[in-house]
């Protein structure tokens, strides 16, 4: 079957001697597939695994807990497959080692993704045994409107973003959960979160926040005494994300959410910015709270910092050294956007992150993560 795209949107293809059409649905960006066949039951994970390398997708039609099962066999012929003859890590340099991963993993992701689904009007799927995802799908997509399909890998990360979502995240120095809606970042890696906590605040009166994401920072600020807290965002999902946060921990009165490109209007005497740690273009929408394409984000924050500052005020930059690590940026360059925003360092607040991937020495970036240093970056006007 030859399935015709329109729009980069739909997807139309022929099954059962009829023409069919959905809307098709990719947060990772992935335009509908050009080739479509029916999957059921009895296909066996060899023959689902060729025609996904192809680039033929699967429109599965059997139960749904065999396509999960189907998905992760396809996963290990992928993660099993020989690979070809490498140099030796001495002779790769760190950007080569983190381009490849990149690659591996881009690679791996749009060939799973060829395992697809159909969703009926009202988010339901209409195969055995299939979940009730309504509410992922609506916490997502927003309100259903018409029959689409989505790759499954797609759905089961809907899926575990609404756990997490209801679940919610511990955050030991806010003494609340918070939680992340699709598509925002997930204060997950907690390190960042204490450097706010125990740095000494210049001031209780006001603060900026660049940057909102959840609406973690800015609660803790919050939570420190700071009086008023204004916190910018420009992604819809996180606006709304760190606002119901806020609300729920009943800081509503203390801290503003606002729509805004970087900086609110006005001086604060604190403004702080957890800016995208790694200097690399997104492949995807929900890949921004990462990668910072050409630090565009760093570089502004440091730019627009002294014009935002009351006379004494601090602002407070944090930031992993993880890009330093893997030669997309260096300390000097940093260094550099620092000086010619008319800016000083006042000093500096260290610590080594603790998450998993930090001691998994099979990881291919673990050289890299294993020496990553967070820091809380004091900076005033030059």
């Amino acid at each position: 079957m030859q399935p015709k795209t329109a729009a980069l949107q739909r997807l139309d293809w022929e099954e059962d001697g009829e023409n069919r059409s959905a809307r098709w649905r990719s947060e990772s960006g992935n335009p509908p597939p050009k080739r479509l066949v029916i999957g059921h039951d009895q296909m066996t994970a060899d023959h689902a695994y060729r025609l996904a390398c192809e680039g033929t997708a699967i429109l599965w039609r059997g139960d749904f807990q065999n396509a999960r099962q189907l998905l992760q066999a396809i996963a290990r012929r992928i993660d099993n497959k020989p690979r070809k003859a490498k140099k030796p890590a001495a002779e790769v340099s760190p950007v080569d080692a983190f381009n490849l991963h990149r690659l591996a993993q881009s690679q791996r992701g749009r060939t799973l993704a060829m395992l697809i689904l159909p969703l009926d009007e009202q988010y339901a799927i209409p195969l055995r045994r299939a979940p009730d995802v309504k509410d992922a799908c609506e916490e997502a997509y927003g309100p259903p409107d018409e029959a689409s399909v989505v790759s499954l890998r797609e759905v089961l990360g809907l899926i575990g973003a609404h756990e997490w979502r209801k679940k919610g995240v511990e955050i030991a120095a806010l003494g609340e959960r918070i939680h992340p809606y699709y598509g925002v970042f997930s204060p997950v890696r907690g390190e960042y979160i204490d450097l706010v906590a125990n740095q000494p605040l210049p001031s209780r009166e006001l603060a900026f926040e660049i940057g909102a994401g959840t609406g973690v920072l800015a609660a803790l600020l919050a939570k420190r005494g700071v009086e008023r807290v204004v916190a910018t965002e420009v992604d819809a999902r996180a606006l709304a994300c760190a606002r119901e946060n806020i609300a729920r921990m009943g800081f509503q009165r203390q801290v503003e959410i606002v729509e805004a490109d970087l900086f609110p209007a006005g001086r604060a005497p604190l403004i702080v910015c957890n800016p995208p740690w790694l200097p690399a273009r997104p492949s995807s929408a929900i890949e921004h709270a990462i990668y910072d394409p050409e630090s565009r984000m760093l570089r502004g924050f440091l730019d627009g910092l002294a014009a935002h500052l009351t006379p004494g005020g601090e602002g407070w930059l944090i930031l992993s050294d993880f890009a330093e690590h893997l030669g997309l940026r260096t300390r000097a360059q940093l260094q550099e956007w620092i000086d010619a925003a008319g800016l000083k360092v006042d000093g500096r607040i260290d610590i080594k992150p603790h998450h998993p991937r930090a001691a998994d020495k099979t990881d291919p970036l673990y050289a890299a993560r294993s020496a990553e240093v967070t820091s809380l970056w004091r900076l005033v006007a030059a």
